[in-house]
């Protein structure tokens, strides 16, 4: 009995698969031959009674520099003027390390603004509340 059992991997929308085995086996996805995006890998196996299965991953590719932007959010409403932060850091050269720009400053949250004047608030509070003239008397 003859196995026609066979697994073929396909990339997005393309009709002709870039890789056909027999099962099992092991692949390793090289993504530094993948554009940055958005991908689809559509993996059809063939049983040996004929009948195909199908199933889909998506994934997402990113070999490039990541990028971060700070003052623009996307589809955010926006009119006049928007100062943006734009910074873009990799990891395509291990033998150094660029110090500068490697990190994106971001604003301090606003909940870290609240909590301090929450603090800040209560300090006060108690101060008013229990200041006593009587308390803090002179010992002569």
């Amino acid at each position: 009995m003859e196995d026609h059992r066979i697994i073929k991997v396909f990339l997005d929308e393309d009709p002709k698969p870039f890789a056909s085995f027999a099962p099992p086996v092991k692949v390793v996805l090289d993504t530094t031959k993948i554009p940055d995006g958005k991908h689809i890998l559509k993996i059809v196996a063939k049983s040996s009674d004929g009948i195909e299965g199908i199933r889909e991953i998506p994934f997402v590719v990113r070999n490039g520099p990541s990028i971060s932007v700070v003052g623009l959010k996307e589809n955010e409403t926006v009119d006049t003027n928007v100062p943006l932060i734009i910074n873009a850091y990799g990891s395509e050269n291990k033998d150094f390390f660029v110090i500068k720009g490697s990190e994106t400053p971001k604003a301090i949250p606003a909940w870290v603004w609240a909590l301090v004047i929450l603090f800040i608030a209560f300090g006060v509070f108690y101060l008013i509340m229990y200041w006593n003239q009587e308390l803090y008397g002179s010992f002569v």
